[in-house]
């Protein structure tokens, strides 16, 4: 449900040849070599092109056709493209430039702007095909620079080049970094020469698109793309992560304790080596602190919990600036995952720390195709083993599982160690996953389907969402059959990751600014803020809008009745990194919680059902020193809860304020607290008034291990 990731593969670009007409093919294929779609292009001479695009995975994903025109700049004259979006929404889109004036229009927006120059239109939707033509067109302006329209700039450059081999042919292909679009690059794979095109695409952990007949040098493309991104990452890492080398005070601090989620009167808190030695009282005299960070009565919580991310390499600092120093990944290339755990360990990526849960489906047409893929218990087993020795404490289940192995692998897992949860596999109901022993169950359409679906319904496909959209505006919560439901939840404890701000696109109409995303749209990069408001469902007239909008509106109540019941609720996201995580919150709020109670499902509950709680989730000494310094109160206004000053996580203080610069961000605060070195004191710690603090320092921290 990532919807980063789905607009990445549904709403980014590509090229092809020259003659007559002249057709190039590319076959996409997921990362365990699943072919999952095409992109069929046909140039004309005269700059004509058609592309026919379409990419399915995990039961649903884009279908679009578009038509274009080169412009002798090398930009796109006029561009259409029909067709629907990953979640089956409409996707109708038209651009046209005559002269000096330009104009455009798609379900969700309409507009016109006068243009001097050569200049580069961006599709809400589109194939890679449009990216292959930025290729081009970069390649013959001068610094590779080029304006867009409706706005920005884009430019790319070139990381490495390497001579691939299929099939007895060999092409010299180089990688390119486009930047200007989104707030990470974007890479692509492309020919050299004069007038270089589009080859091929790599998502390192998901997807690769080649040119057919290249699929065999996707690995290589990959690993190579890898260490090039590496570079790059391990820059940004240096630049961003501050150092905190030895004793660090952080000062006049209010703290929030998670335990009973209110705020104490005004302490210092101290560092070491990442770890927490002693929180006293705000000006108490404690010799020895190298380095103090002044929180000028900030609120200061523990570091949030994201408890259902997908982490990729270049989302980090998005989590960090949200003040999240945990997420829990809940599916992902197994591979991937590790190296993004060893890297972030070793300082090397800009990251919140992982707590991975092991991904078990089953095989079917539908398949998603990360982690392991199995069809009988044996395979099963083999995968858990995996999981549990590579330290997962968690196993996710997902839609395609074999329903009829499901009891023993559940009863496998326990046995070692880990907790289950997950999807419902397709033909069963919640009620008959708690049966088979889950602990947690993910998504709030997910709980919502055990009162909807029948054993035919298929839930591997959009009838997940549309199910739910369609009929939990008629479902009576005090009937007995919810009653009874919520009891067991209850009863057993299970745990409900929701996704609220995840699923506000079930009621989003396409136009309309996405909720989860209002109070940041302004903050954000133009063409970022554009794509908050392409609807992602189709909805098409008044009366599918009110229904659905009352769907979501009851959905977000039941969070609040569980939330009420006693039934343990996590905070998760499933969306975009960081953001999405405040945004969850203030629908915890809107479910009934307080700003508080939020606050403490996004750190205590966070750690509990992570299983870190002896080192994380709250401010004590000797836990990780995973603190967030927050202007405003957000234990009164949920929505202070994005004036995120300050991060400290391992071992290291991160400025949201300058990973916003980076990323091309508005600031949500306008003066950040400073790290700043003490003058050196005599190492005589023993002396004078300090004496008894010392010692309640160190016999607190002792206390605690």
């Amino acid at each position: 449900m990532n919807r980063i990731l789905a607009l990445a593969v549904a709403a980014t670009f590509g090229v092809s040849a020259h003659a007559a007409t002249t057709t190039t093919r590319y076959d996409i294929h997921v990362e365990n070599g699943k072919r999952a779609g095409e992109q069929v292009v046909e140039r004309d001479d005269d700059g004509t092109t058609r592309v026919r695009y379409i990419f399915k995975d995990n039961g649903r994903g884009p279908e679009l056709t578009e038509q274009f025109k080169v412009a002798e700049d090398g930009t796109i004259s006029n561009y259409s493209v029909k067709g629907n979006s990953t979640y089956g929404a409409v996707v109708d889109e038209q651009f046209d430039r005559v002269g000096d004036q330009a104009s455009w229009r798609s379900t969700s927006e309409k507009g016109s702007k006068a243009v001097n120059g050569a200049a580069l239109y961006v599709p809400l939707n589109s194939s890679f095909e449009v990216a292959s033509v930025a290729i081009s067109a970069l390649a013959a302006r001068p610094g590779a620079s080029l304006p867009l329209l409706p706005s920005g700039t884009l430019s790319h450059r070139k990381l490495d080049e390497i001579d691939v081999s299929a099939g007895g042919k060999t092409q010299k292909v180089q990688l390119l970094a486009q930047t200007g679009i989104g707030m990470s690059p974007q890479f692509f794979w492309a020919t050299t020469g004069e007038k270089p095109r589009l080859f091929a695409v790599v998502i390192p952990g998901y997807m690769t698109m080649t040119e057919q007949g290249w699929s065999d040098v996707g690995k290589t493309l990959a690993a190579r793309q890898k260490v090039s991104e590496s570079k790059m990452l391990v820059d940004l890492a240096k630049r961003l992560q501050h150092p905190l080398n030895g004793l660090t005070v952080v000062r006049n601090a209010r703290v929030f304790d998670s335990a009973k989620a209110t705020v104490g009167a005004p302490s210092d808190v101290y560092v070491l080596r990442g770890r927490i030695t002693a929180v006293l009282p705000a000006g108490a005299p404690v010799r020895g602190a190298v380095n103090d960070i002044d929180a000028g009565g900030r609120i200061m919580l523990p570091g949030l919990f994201d408890m259902h991310g997908h982490v990729g390499r270049w989302e980090g600092g998005l989590n960090l600036a949200a003040g999240v120093t945990t997420v829990r990944d809940m599916g992902n290339d197994n591979a991937q995952v590790q190296q993004i755990i060893d890297e972030t360990s070793n300082g090397m990526l800009l990251g919140p720390q992982i707590v991975p849960a092991g991904f078990l489906e089953g095989e079917s047409p539908f398949s998603s195709n990360g982690g392991f893929v199995v069809k009988d218990l044996a395979a099963a087993r083999n995968a858990i083993d995996w999981y549990a020795e590579h330290g997962y404490p968690q196993l996710k289940i997902y839609n395609s599982f074999p329903k009829a192995i499901l009891k023993d692998t559940v009863a496998y897992a326990h046995s070692r160690g880990m907790r289950v949860g997950g999807h419902i596999p397709a033909g069963l109901r919640a009620h008959e996953a708690l049966d088979a022993g889950y602990d947690e169950i993910q998504h709030i359409n997910q709980v919502m389907l055990n009162f909807l679906a029948t054993p035919q319904t298929e839930t591997r496909t959009l009838e997940r969402f549309i199910l739910p959209s369609e009929k939990v505006a008629g479902l009576d919560f005090n009937s007995p059959a919810v009653k009874k439901f919520v009891a067991r939840l209850k009863a057993k404890q299970i745990v409900v990751d929701p996704t609220l701000a995840t699923f506000a696109f079930m009621k989003q109409k396409d136009g309309d600014l996405n909720e989860p995303f209002v109070a940041i749209a302004d903050h954000m990069p133009p063409d970022v803020k554009r794509g908050f408001h392409v609807g992602t469902m189709k909805i098409a007239d008044d009366a599918t809008l009110k229904r659905y909008e009352k769907s979501y509106a009851k959905m977000v109540d039941f969070v609040g009745i569980l939330y009420r019941a006693g039934v343990p609720i996590v905070a998760g996201t499933d969306e975009m990194a960081g953001f999405t995580l405040q945004s969850e919150l203030a629908m915890l709020v809107k479910a009934g919680l307080t700003p508080a109670q939020a606050i403490q499902v996004a750190t205590r509950n966070g750690a509990r059902y992570t299983r870190t709680s002896h080192e994380r989730g709250s401010i004590e000494p000797g836990k990780l020193a995973d603190l967030v310094l927050v202007d405003g109160d957000p234990t009164k206004d949920i929505n202070d809860i994005r004036k995120v000053a300050a991060v400290i996580t391992r071992g290291h203080v991160i400025f949201p304020t300058e990973i916003d610069k980076e990323l091309g961000i508005l600031p949500f605060v306008k003066d950040t607290p400073t790290l700043r070195a003490l003058p050196p004191v005599s190492s005589n710690i023993a002396s004078g008034g300090n004496e008894g603090a010392l010692k309640q320092m160190g016999g607190t921290a002792r206390h605690q291990h």
